[in-house]
């Protein structure tokens, strides 16, 4: 048999046997409808062969220039987290048993799996303080989206969504393009440019009959702990809307539960539960609600239940209780498309949980409050340097203004030359707070990384911005 590529495992005689099943003589016969001017006339700059040790030490010099976030000289957060993944979660998640599982559509023989999927939803909803929690979204950006559209699912005649104008960026183009085909209006509230705090007079005079959730985000994206939970709960409740709260999953060792203000709906990202930053993810979407049939009936995703034989001697059983997935349900009623690309992530995430339990999370809580607020006193001591230039309290990231001529670019240059990643720019997004980066200090960072990150920052503001 002759190949008739070099880098495509076809021979001449299969090509043939293609080409004569849908009638076709030649290769450039199947491709005739294709005018001569979208062709490309010569050959493609593809290099020769190479043995396998040849290609292994190319791609070695190449990945040697890498910089490892290992080193924890990346200040860079924005809705996923730099975080210690212990051992002991990459050894467990990477069992054939959960690598190679799919979506569990005969219960029967996906026990484990199933099971599994169970304890998730369990650790987080007792992390959440809510009732339900479903077998995880794509991120928090779709569970947001989701959230809003179950509102409006629910809330008959009432068509807004209230968002806090510090939303995450990325967040809102999500909810924006999900709400826009549902006909849902959101609308952000306004805040108090000193403290970051959502203003509860504006909010006031937006909630009316006509909305059907208002979304918080506490943490807030901008870093500032939103401190007026309980007022906004009681506010978005007597106008008969839903609250839904997003969170960093990891600031509940330290902070308040949604479900302890009445979150209705509460949203958050897996990621940092046990899984790697890398390009574009993976990343897990938590979603869960309160017990109220209108809610867990309207909820997307799927959720595990547990049963058990009406005899002794009883044995549990696992199933799939809802499944409002068009693979299971008539499309037109169907609330997710989800699948199992998931159900991995969530798996990393129950079993971080578990290793670490409740002290483990209230220390990884306290350890990046310490370090956090320790980088920022420590930068708003140099002149013309306000962190945190938004909120009072902070939790893992804030908002570092530079003044006096000096910008973010200039600022994130003088790290890169000293192999530091700084911040997002937040000079785009948020121009009303001037030459500003949202930084990220969590547990991986030494006070040695911190005081190396302020004393390159002092360097190059004392420079003025010029390198």
């Amino acid at each position: 048999m002759e190949s008739g590529h070099p880098y495509l495992p076809i021979t001449k005689e299969d090509e043939e046997e293609m080409l004569k099943s849908i009638g076709r003589e030649s290769l450039e016969e199947l491709f005739s409808t294709i005018p001569e001017k979208f062709r490309l006339k010569r050959e493609l700059k593809i290099p020769d062969s190479h043995s396998e040790l040849e290609v292994t030490r190319r791609i070695q010099e190449l990945a040697g220039r890498n910089q490892s976030r290992e080193d924890g000289r990346i200040f860079l957060g924005s809705g996923v987290g730099l975080h210690y993944i212990p051992a002991a979660v990459r050894a467990i998640v990477g069992r054939s048993e959960f690598v190679t599982a799919y979506t569990s559509y005969q219960p029967e023989i996906s026990q484990g799996m199933l099971q599994t999927l169970f304890e998730y939803q369990s650790l987080m909803a007792e992390l959440l303080s809510v009732d339900v929690v479903n077998s995880s979204m794509y991120d928090m950006a779709s569970a947001l989206a989701e959230a809003a559209r179950m509102t409006v699912r629910i809330g008959a005649r009432r068509s807004r969504f209230l968002v806090p104008s510090t939303i995450n960026p990325m967040h809102f183009r999500v909810l924006s393009t999900y709400a826009e085909p549902a006909a849902i209006e959101v609308q952000k509230v306004e805040y108090d440019h000193a403290t970051g705090l959502m203003s509860i007079a504006d909010l006031r005079s937006k909630v009316d009959d006509t909305v059907a959730g208002v979304y918080i985000e506490n943490p807030s994206y901008l870093g500032f702990i939103e401190t007026q939970v309980d007022e906004i709960s009681k506010v978005v409740h007597d106008a008969g809307a839903f609250l839904v709260a997003g969170v960093d999953l990891l600031s509940l060792g330290v902070m308040r539960p949604p479900g302890s203000y009445g979150a209705d709906i509460v949203i958050g990202e897996g990621q940092e539960l046990g899984s790697p930053v890398s390009y574009g993810g993976p990343l897990l979407g938590v979603f869960g609600c309160r017990m109220d049939r209108r809610l867990v009936y309207q909820m997307p995703g799927r959720l595990v239940g547990m049963t058990r034989t009406t005899t002794e001697p009883y044995e549990r059983g696992f199933v799939l209780t809802l499944s409002p997935r068009e693979q299971h349900i008539r499309r037109e009623k169907a609330t997710s498309n989800i699948c199992s690309n998931e159900a991995l992530l969530a798996v990393t995430a129950a079993i971080y949980l578990s290793l670490l339990g409740p002290a483990g999370l209230k220390q990884i809580g306290e350890a990046i409050a310490y370090r956090s607020n320790y980088a920022a006193k420590e930068l708003s001591t140099i002149p013309g340097v306000l962190a945190p230039a938004i909120g009072r309290a902070v939790w893992k990231e804030f908002v570092v203004r530079f003044e006096k001529g000096v910008s973010v670019k200039a600022v994130h240059d003088g790290l890169l030359a000293h192999h530091m990643h700084g911040g997002v720019s937040l000079t785009k997004e948020f121009p009303a707070l001037g030459e500003a980066m949202l930084l990220s200090v969590t547990e991986v960072h030494t006070k040695a990384m911190i005081d190396d990150l302020v004393k390159t920052v002092r360097e190059t503001v004392t420079r003025g911005g010029r390198r």
